[in-house]
């Protein structure tokens, strides 16, 4: 009884990071087809998954929390990544932020550097009002309450008006060659729009989030991008982002202000600059962000108005 209730605790996993076929479950957990089946009759009886054809699917997506409930989980993960990514920040950069409370704790540590930022983060209005050496812009829009963030056509037709250098992302979850998950496709519109109108894309989210695919609105990176994340990632959960060519890995220690390391604890930034993140098993990598630090100018305008 408890291996069935852990296999069927390891089904769920599986399918939340978007394995959903009975083939593919079957040779994962290295059991027959018809114990698969079973199982997943016994998770659908229960209201937990939604039979499909050749498979199964989370019947409901997650119940989504609160930003201030958020702000205290895995508190010293997003602090960690919240270092690391400052890091990478230049004096004079036009950076976006997202929203969320891992952005949030990178954008307290840049209230006091000489940058243009641009944000729907209502959280980071109050960090941001009175600093003399931040140049703040915010998109409009329509309030979404539970993360404190403006979305909606008015923000979408301001980000296409604007163009920025760094765009540090959050989200609800991510899995490799998928993308990146959340709980509406507002939500997924507006990261769309950022996306196209920066130069160098950086998702930060802490190790519960890799591999999650708990949301049902999915936003496809295909371009090159830095996956930022904290020590408690596992080699298992990183090895399929650093698979994919497109994508550079930086892993952030906990403790002092310091350069982040990878996984393996070697020194995520180059030798010739600091702060340049790349993936430290290709330290040239090329498809790494190039010349993260002294951008090369965002994507043109007209062009990414026509996708």
């Amino acid at each position: 009884m408890r291996r069935r209730r852990e296999r069927q605790q390891q089904i769920l996993d599986l399918i939340r990071s978007g394995e959903e076929n009975v083939e593919v479950l079957a040779e994962r957990l290295d059991v027959s087809l018809s114990t698969i089946r079973r199982d997943l009759h016994r998770l659908s009886e229960t209201g937990a998954v939604t039979r499909t054809y050749g498979g199964a699917i989370l019947s409901r997506p997650a119940v989504e929390d609160a930003l201030a409930s958020r702000e205290h989980i895995n508190l010293q993960a997003k602090q960690a990544i919240g270092r690391a990514a400052a890091a990478m920040v230049d004096d004079g950069d036009r950076v976006l932020l997202d929203v969320g409370s891992t952005v949030e704790a990178l954008g307290l540590r840049l209230k006091s550097r000489r940058l243009t930022v641009v944000t729907n983060n209502l959280a980071l209005v109050p960090v941001f009002a009175h600093s003399e050496t931040i140049e703040l812009t915010l998109l409009g829009g329509t309030l979404r309450s539970i993360s404190m963030g403006t979305f909606g056509p008015l923000a979408e037709l301001m980000m296409r008006r604007i163009t920025v250098d760094k765009l540090f992302l959050g989200a609800d979850g991510v899995v490799a060659g998928r993308g990146l998950c959340e709980a509406t496709q507002e939500q997924i519109a507006l990261k769309d729009w950022m996306v196209q109108q920066a130069a160098h894309v950086f998702l930060l989210v802490d190790a519960s989030k890799l591999g999650s695919a708990h949301q049902p609105a999915w936003l496809p990176l295909g371009r090159p991008w830095t996956l930022v994340t904290d020590a408690e990632a596992t080699p298992e959960q990183l090895r399929p982002f650093r698979a994919l060519p497109e994508v550079t890995v930086v892993v952030a220690e906990a403790g002092a202000d310091r350069p982040p390391a990878d996984a393996d604890g070697q020194d995520a930034h180059a030798p010739q600059d600091p702060r340049a993140p790349h993936d430290a098993r290709a330290p040239h990598d090329a498809h790494a962000p190039q010349g993260a630090h002294a951008p090369q100018g965002a994507p043109d305008r007209t062009e990414a108005q026509n996708h």
